[in-house]
């Protein structure tokens, strides 16, 4: 059969998609050989459009799951889709305010249906988009992070780690944004470098330095390090203090934490506004008075509940942040208080990782998970071997994190998520999957960090769908670098807390996508990539072998349409490659053994070369090495195969040539053709898909799922 003259992907693509997940090929066989394989997809965020990122992980993950479905292993692949709580409310109250919404005047239960509806419909879109990529995931068995069946299986670990003591609530500082409204873990903190006034003040007989003039109204100690010569007279001891709203004093103590080389050497402790004044505190809780919360969940000074009968109080109470702090450093000049002042501090600050506004700490009654003794079973199962990372330097990133884990915060004061089983009346708490029985029990506002529930994703999914026993631990996770700690150190840790057993047995993490010039891609930059608009340009397999070719595990991504182009050009030579076959083999061609004793010396050296070929891609993909085996395949194909080996067999099929040669030379190449898409498939599954089909002596329903030459 011939081939048209031209490849062209968008006649091709969407109608061999359609063919493939019809014919139900995505799902896991029934009698496949040896280990089954299984993958669980890193859900996408269910607020938007894919991004190349996501590019990225349905290519990775597509080649490994056709090679091993092609090896004849039962595979799964298992989509679905993260209803990103935080994110989502982030995406969606930008929305809100371009309509001129008030978020916070919107009831809670109509909120989240509006949020509800707009997932879906993303969601939708979303898989559009992964099918457009290629993705042989099975539909069939998707999950959604706030399915019946996964809130049920959340909210049961979370009972279970209340019962055994991991999971508490505690009076702790946190992190606030004051734009959202809500904590963040330690996780979701981004510190920025930032340049601010350092301000030299007068505290009695002491000086000290500090950038947050605002927060002194609740200051509970002054703190030196106890080898400081330059205090010891003080240390222990309370001293007088002149403020802007009258005289107080402030006790001195000696902490370890303090940097003498830092402005004076002094500092002010204000244990509800700074995480390690808190610390500070804690450490001397017999010395000092604990926390005098003097700024409000909006970024306000609160002082009048502390200082009721204070005229001078009066000035400052109700100020922005921004504002009090220049206020109050004017005042402090007039009252004699102020030393001087350094305009030019750099110091990091931590901000909000999606608004990018400093974060106000806050003493809060929050949720929290004891994380230690769980990360203390993570790191033994790393040790162990019984999770792998594919690049080990992610291995020695992964212990120091768990080995300086804290103690997470998993509330959230929004309302997209999963609400947190937990129900109170009066001083009683009760925790459990579904409401008390009596009256009177009110249920908490607070939902689950969304990571609480996509770490336990693994173990959830398979227990939804029925597969639990079958795939469980999964093969691989296969996500990017960044969310190491975020996700896949959650993940091994929660899997082995609920099942007793690893989530996955190797961890494989990808780059980040960066254009030709190494930058990182941003929309303010104007070099973002849309997969979607590529594919459609230049067709799916063109922006899969771009993004896999010459790019190791770990290290990022570069990538540009120049690339995109060559791999276009790439697919074009595979069809016309295949043209050329299909014209030389005839359309009543059937495939038949080789003489190899009447073969050409071309035509012996080519059969060896796909064997060895075969054997380096099967150990490259069986390692993780999809770069080394995209560059493997291409070579041979396009050099040894194309440019050589089929213009040296020409001879062959001209005019008066012997025909028992022609029919011998007829039998090696389509051999080694059939081959090689075999072996190209799970790199560019579409242009190789589509001449399959045209082949005279196709054996199997799809290429999908023929055997690898290898086995």
């Amino acid at each position: 059969m011939d081939l048209p003259k031209v490849f062209k992907p968008e006649e091709f693509e969407l109608e061999i998609y359609k063919q493939w997940e019809a014919s139900g090929n995505f799902s896991p066989s029934k009698d496949g050989k040896g280990e089954p394989f299984c993958v669980i997809m890193p859900p996408p965020n269910s607020n938007g459009s894919l991004h190349v990122g996501h590019a990225v992980f349905v290519t990775l993950e597509d080649i490994m799951v056709r090679f091993h479905r092609m090896k004849g292993q039962s595979t799964l692949w298992l989509p679905g889709a993260d209803h990103a709580g935080f994110e989502t409310q982030v995406v969606y109250q930008k929305k809100l305010e371009k309509e001129g919404r008030n978020w916070f005047t919107i009831p809670r239960e109509e909120l989240y249906q509006e949020i509800w509806d707009f997932t879906q419909t993303n969601k939708a879109v979303m898989e559009g988009q992964l099918r457009r990529l290629g993705a042989s995931c099975d539909w069939s068995k998707e999950r959604f992070a706030l399915d019946p069946g996964i809130v049920k299986i959340v909210n049961q670990t979370f009972k279970k780690m209340y019962d055994d003591g991991l999971a508490y609530r505690g009076e702790r500082i946190v992190n606030w944004c004051v734009k959202h409204q809500t904590t963040l873990s330690d996780l979701e903190v981004k510190h920025e470098e930032k340049e601010d006034p350092l301000y030299f003040i007068k505290y009695g007989p002491i000086t000290l330095a500090t950038v947050r003039l605002e927060t002194k109204f609740g200051d509970t100690a002054i703190a030196v390090h106890p080898d400081d010569e330059r205090y010891q007279q003080y240390i222990g001891k309370e001293v007088e203090v002149d403020t802007l709203i009258g005289k107080t004093k402030i006790k001195v103590i000696a902490d370890e934490a303090v940097d003498p080389a830092f402005g004076t050497g002094a500092v002010k402790v204000t244990p509800a506004h700074d995480p390690i004044d808190y610390d500070i505190w804690q450490r001397h809780k017999n010395e000092i008075p604990g926390p005098m919360i003097v700024i409000d969940q909006f970024g306000k000074l609160d002082l009048l509940k502390h200082f009721p009968d204070n005229e001078a109080a009066k000035k400052y109470h109700g100020l922005k942040i921004a504002e009090a702090r220049k206020v109050i450093a004017e005042d402090m000049e007039k009252a004699g208080l102020m030393v001087k002042i350094d305009p030019t501090y750099k110091h990091s600050v931590a901000t909000c990782y999606k608004c990018s506004n400093v974060l106000e700490p806050r003493v809060l009654p929050q949720w929290f998970i004891k994380m230690k003794p769980l990360a203390a079973k993570a790191m033994e199962a790393v040790r162990k071997g019984e999770v792998k990372f594919v690049t080990e330097r992610f291995e020695k990133i992964f212990f120091h994190w768990l080995e300086n884990i804290r103690d997470w915060n998993v509330s959230r004061q929004i309302v997209w998520g999963i609400r947190i089983p937990v129900w109170y009346k009066g001083e009683e708490i009760y925790v459990g999957e579904v409401a008390p029985t009596e009256e009177g029990w009110a249920q908490e506002t607070d939902v689950f960090d969304t990571w609480f529930s996509s770490g336990q994703w693994p173990f959830a999914t398979l227990k939804t769908t029925g597969d639990f026993e079958k795939f469980y631990p999964t093969t691989v996770m296969e996500t990017g670098w960044d969310i190491l700690f975020f996700w896949v150190a959650r993940m091994i840790m929660l899997g082995l807390y609920v099942t007793g057993e690893v989530p996955f047995k190797h961890v494989y993490l990808h780059g980040l996508v960066r254009d030709k010039d190494r930058q990182k891609m941003s929309k303010s930059k104007g070099n973002v990539i849309d997969p979607l608009g590529v594919v459609e340009n230049y067709g799916a397999d063109a922006l899969r072998m771009a993004l896999v070719f010459g790019v190791s595990a770990g290290n990022d991504i570069v990538i540009s349409e120049d690339k995109i182009r060559a791999h276009r050009n790439f697919a074009n030579k595979i069809w016309n490659a295949s043209r050329f076959v299909m014209m030389n083999l005839g359309d009543n061609f059937i495939p038949g053994q080789i003489d190899l004793e009447k073969a050409s010396s071309t035509d012996k050296a080519i059969l060896v070369r796909i064997e060895e070929v075969g054997k380096t891609l099967t150990k490259h993909l069986d390692n993780f090495d999809f770069h080394l085996g995209a560059e493997e395949i291409y070579q041979f194909f396009w050099h040894e195969f194309c440019d050589k080996y089929l213009e040296e067999i020409k001879p062959a099929f001209a005019e008066g040539a012997a025909e028992k040669a022609k029919v011998n030379t007829q039998q090696v190449l389509f051999k080694v053709w059939l081959a090689s898409i075999k072996y190209l498939h799970p790199f560019v599954p579409f242009v190789t898909e589509a001449v399959y089909q045209m082949s005279p002596a196709k054996q199997k329903e799809f290429l999908m799922i023929e055997d690898w030459p290898q086995n």
